[in-house]
């Protein structure tokens, strides 16, 4: 983290603070006194009126911190060296802000605790505002919190802690984060002393860059007598003082990319000796047993590599790798939002284009029917219309065949009595006038006969013509309606095509729910893998936790102080660790 981002937060906390009502600004008398403390503890020169220069423009009233920020990084952070206690600027600045939202009577840690949970909370935090330290982060914390304080890690309690936390977007502030170590609600079972010891360890690692201290005997170069000093091991020096109170600071070893470590064969009684050889000097090192030597040896080793390669400490370098990791991992589910907003789109505008034919070809579908419809009922009037011409021919000719048996049987009447008359003119002579009128008569029943007939036939042409008439309408209403299958018939292939072609979507929008599943398969593979990595790097850590204070007498000294569990439980433990590196340099 750059210096000033590191400044911005404390300052940022400070600024909020003094921001009683809430509304973004602050006066200018108390900038001004924020102004000339941070001069102070930073140990700049301050200018009493830079301010009242830089707002020169500005009426009397409060500053926000917007119009704040150009004056701070002109007239102080650009001066800033790191020449000053960091302690001292933290302890300022959570001075301002600790008033106003700490509620000390309702926690378990002392004020101390809670200034150091302050500031590992500003390690820890995003670097946007307001700040803020995600789940990941506070998990990270609370497992090196519950390691320090020699407990085990209990996964279930804080994945309900994180199903809590879904109404929160899943983040803390500071004074949330406070208030959740100091309820003791990860810290069960523990004692007071035992949590304040876990903070302070926690604090030490990722605040003062301890990566490893304890008690050792060291070799004067004067007087070449042992002496038993409190070693504290940071990533660029190792310092070592007369007791753990870090009162007297007896010296200072400097390391650098030339230094070396070495062990040392077994003289004047000790058996557990090493060697650090620094451009300067060299110093001779006894450690409590071989386990301690090797875990020293190690630690040392480690940050000459780091100071060789340039890198940061490990505390650091495994944050930024978490950063890195959640910046990756938010841009592939915003990719992939973004994907799955696209095949959405393009799914609704698949579905209102099917949704367009469908009405379409339910309108086509209606309109058809309505044709077929009005042709049926066409039709039907059609035939009722040539039933009922042949109910009117059937009628009329049934008439004119009663007609013409009605004269048949006149007809043979008269044919019956000219015969009588024809047997009786051999006889009477005055029978043949009857005969010729009688023969008139059948002359004139005749012409009415073949008038009948003629107008008999005249009608049965006039019927042929009706259904000749009637038939070619039949064949015209057929062809309609072979037209109007043909029509249904190409909608419905259409409609049969657009089905086919909704298929064809659900199918690809299957894939992609699949392909979505997949790639949410792998993020939590990540995950999983990312969590494996950080419990093997908190295991991994755990050989370099501190030993905490304790007799000088032959007692059994941890990392976490005189040993508060059997001789068994130690056994197991290096059991575990000689296993945990097995496999580690199995895997290199």
């Amino acid at each position: 983290m750059a210096l000033r981002d590191e400044l911005l937060k404390s300052i940022w906390h400070a600024f909020t603070a003094l921001d009683v009502d809430q509304s973004g600004k602050v006066s200018k008398s108390q900038l001004k006194v924020l102004s000339h403390n941070l001069c102070t503890v930073m140990r700049i020169p301050h200018d009493p009126v830079a301010l009242e220069e830089h707002f020169k423009d500005d009426d009397e009233g409060p500053v926000s911190t917007q119009g704040y920020m150009p004056y701070l990084n002109k007239f102080i952070l650009d001066k800033v060296t790191d020449n000053f206690d960091r302690q001292d600027f933290n302890k300022m600045c959570w001075t301002l802000c600790s008033r106003k939202n700490l509620q000390q009577s309702q926690l378990l840690i002392s004020n101390d605790d809670a200034f150091k949970m302050w500031c590992i909370f500003n390690f820890l935090s995003e670097d946007r505002y307001p700040l803020i330290i995600v789940t990941e982060e506070i998990e990270y914390f609370l497992r090196k919190l519950t390691e320090a304080m020699g407990g085990s890690w209990v996964e279930e309690r804080f994945e309900d802690y994180k199903l809590q936390l879904d109404s929160r977007q899943q983040c803390l502030n500071a004074w949330e984060l406070i208030s959740l170590v100091g309820s003791g609600h990860f810290s069960k079972a523990m004692d007071r002393q035992t949590l304040s010891m876990g903070i302070s360890d926690v604090y030490q690692e990722l605040i003062l860059d301890v990566l490893k201290q304890g008690f050792m005997l060291k070799k004067g170069h004067k007087r070449k007598n042992w002496t038993e000093r409190w070693f504290m091991l940071k990533p660029n020096s190792m310092s070592y003082y007369v007791g753990e109170d870090l009162a007297d600071k007896k010296g200072n070893i400097l390391l650098d990319g030339n230094c070396s470590v070495e062990p040392l064969p077994d003289k004047e009684g000790k058996k557990c000796l090493f060697i650090i050889r620094s451009s300067l000097k060299s110093f001779e090192i006894n450690a409590s047993d071989k386990k301690k030597r090797q875990e020293w040896m190690h630690a040392i080793q480690t940050c000459v590599s780091l100071l060789r390669q340039g890198r940061k400490a490990p505390h650091c370098e495994a944050r930024l790798k978490r950063r890195e990791l959640r910046v990756k991992q938010q841009a592939e589910q915003e990719d992939l939002e973004l994907r799955m907003r696209e095949l959405q789109t393009a799914n609704e505008a698949k579905q209102l284009e099917l949704e367009n034919m469908r009405k379409a070809l339910d309108e086509g579908a209606a309109q058809a029917a309505e044709e077929e419809r009005r042709r049926l009922q066409t039709q039907t009037e059609l035939q009722d219309r040539y039933r009922m011409d042949l109910e009117r021919e059937k009628l009329v000719r049934q008439q004119m065949e009663e007609q013409v048996a009605q004269k048949s049987t006149e007809l043979e009447q008269y044919l019956q009595r000219v015969k009588e008359l024809e047997d009786m003119y051999s006889q009477l002579e005055d029978a043949l006038e009857d005969e010729r009128r009688a023969r008139q008569d059948e002359e004139a029943v005749r012409r009415l006969q073949t008038r009948l007939l003629e107008e008999e036939a005249t009608k049965r042409v006039e019927l042929e013509q009706i259904h000749l008439r009637q038939q070619r309408a039949i064949s015209e209403t057929e062809a309609e309606k072979q037209e109007l299958q043909r029509e249904r018939q190409a909608k419905e292939s259409a409609l049969q095509a657009a089905m086919t072609q909704l298929d064809l979507l659900e199918q690809e929008r299957q894939g992609a729910l699949e392909q979505y599943q997949t790639v949410i398969k792998k993020l939590e593979d990540a995950a999983n893998n990312t969590k494996t990595w950080k419990h093997k790097v908190a295991e991994h850590e755990g050989l370099l936790r501190l030993i905490q204070p304790g007799s000088k007498g032959q007692r059994l000294i941890t990392n976490w102080g005189p040993a508060a569990f059997s001789d068994a439980e130690l056994h197991l433990r290096e059991k575990k660790w000689q296993d945990m590196k097995n496999q580690t340099t199995q895997a290199q």
